[in-house]
């Protein structure tokens, strides 16, 4: 918004200034929207966050189609708030300069702004250390830091890796280059009944040659959700290693490292209210101790020598070259943001909505909505991945889009699952903290009007 503006005046300090008002008034927003919401009962109180954080994110306040815009596709992608906004553009405007590279003033603060995010993310996610956080491109890249350097390493001929068929193809493609180099062994989770990963045939699947367990946490298509201290205590009684995706948890629910029980997750800055481009890696200390560099370059190294060079203890062995600073600040107030809110009443939040909404599909004729039941004794998450009888999954999309509604349809990136499932593709919607009940039932709404149109079509 504000690099819009200055495209048509002069930028100056003014504008800077501009950009400190933006957050302080983030600060403010978030202040008095945390107030509102301790007043009220736990179920009005999720209700109301959505009310209260709407004024945040100035993308929400627009029409698409000459519709008011009501945005459901969260689990591809969050919005931004006025708080990570405003963090990047002081950043361009008020100290752009290299990290750790420099003594000058400029470059002094962009290397402290720089490290705090890194701070920020590990009391996020309760890391031990802040030098247990990586920052990545995204979370994909997380995930092939981790077989490309952890599994280059500990990996041999005949180990096996499990996963599962409901994994995001981030946590597929990196394993199956893998196993293709070393001759690893892929095993795969499979359902239950109530569409969850079934953790009695991930019990019968470990085995002695065992070396790495990777599951989402919460699956970005069938909403289920991992009981993870259970699968831990799997892994370790083969002595494997757990890695979680947790792209869909750590936006949405508290995320303790210290308690989980998983060895890695991964994660990522844009479904989180942060910027594009930046995701990260945790993984327990002694682990990323002993993997070697994936990336050479600047930054990563100790000591280089025309002949040899010797590299930097992590976090840096992993992170060569110039970082995505700007983005890595913007993950930072990202969370900063997010903790402000508290992620209890976030996750009280989105189960409210979430349920709300799966009542809400479940009550029209033809709809199929995939994964576990709300009562379910893992819960769901707040997202309803469903296919309508009769009528592709893109025309279900392309006429929601029509009416100013914005979801995801394809295959989410879940090829497998789809195909396990019988189908080609599914329509997804996703709630975050900025939607209320109002909006899915304008969604609601306009997915009954598109099914009649085409029952009408078709009649």
């Amino acid at each position: 918004m504000a690099a819009a503006a200055c495209r048509s005046r002069p930028c100056s300090s003014a504008a800077s200034s501009s950009a400190r008002q933006q957050r302080r008034a983030g600060r403010r927003t978030v202040g008095s929207a945390r107030a509102a919401v301790q007043a009220e009962p736990a179920a009005a109180a999720a209700e109301e966050l959505g009310a209260a954080t709407r004024p945040e994110f100035p993308i929400l306040h627009q029409e698409v189609n000459g519709r008011q815009l009501v945005y459901l596709d969260n689990a591809a992608t969050s919005q931004k708030p006025l708080a990570v906004l405003g963090a990047m553009d002081e950043y361009y405007r008020g100290y752009n300069s290299n990290v750790h590279r420099g003594v000058h003033a400029l470059s002094a603060r962009a290397t402290a702004e720089y490290e705090q995010a890194r701070e920020k993310v590990a009391r996020f996610i309760n890391a031990a250390s802040a030098q247990e956080v990586v920052y990545t491109r995204n979370a994909t890249e997380a995930i092939n830091l981790v077989a490309n350097t952890w599994g280059e390493a500990h990996l041999r001929e005949g180990d096996e890796v499990v996963l599962s068929v409901a994994e995001h193809h981030s946590n597929l493609v990196p394993w199956q280059l893998l196993a293709q180099r070393k001759g690893l062994k892929l095993k795969f989770v499979e359902l239950t009944g109530s569409e969850e990963l079934d953790v009695e045939h991930l019990a019968r699947l470990v085995g002695p040659r065992t070396r790495l367990v990777s599951l989402v946490h919460v699956s970005n298509m069938l909403g289920c959700m991992l009981p993870v201290h259970k699968v831990a205590e799997i892994c370790a009684g083969v002595g494997a290693k757990l890695l979680l995706d947790c792209c869909q948890s750590v936006p949405n629910m508290p995320v303790d490292v210290q308690s989980l029980g998983a060895d890695f997750i991964v994660a990522s800055s844009h479904k989180m209210c942060g910027p594009t481009g930046i995701g990260f890696l945790w993984g327990r200390s002694s682990l990323l101790a002993e993997m070697p560099p994936w990336m050479g370059g600047g930054e990563m190294i100790q000591e280089v020598r025309l002949d040899a060079s010797t590299y930097a203890e992590p976090p840096s062995r992993f992170e060569a070259g110039t970082p995505a600073i700007a983005e890595a600040i913007g993950l930072g107030a990202a969370c900063d943001y997010l903790a402000g809110l508290g992620m209890a009443r976030v996750a009280a939040h989105e189960r409210e909505l979430g349920a709300h909404l799966y009542e809400q599909l479940r009550s029209i004729n033809g709809v199929r909505i995939y994964g576990p039941s709300p009562e379910a004794a893992q819960g769901r998450a707040a997202l309803a991945t469903f296919n309508v009888e009769g009528i592709h999954a893109t025309d279900i999309s392309t006429l929601l889009d029509s009416a100013g509604v914005a979801v995801r349809s394809g295959h989410l990136c879940t090829q497998p699952v789809h195909r396990h499932l019988g189908i080609a593709s599914s329509v997804r919607a996703s709630p975050y903290i900025y939607n209320t009940r109002a909006e899915v039932d304008a969604f609601v709404d306009a997915l009954k009007d598109t099914i009649q149109f085409f029952r009408e079509v078709g009649a």
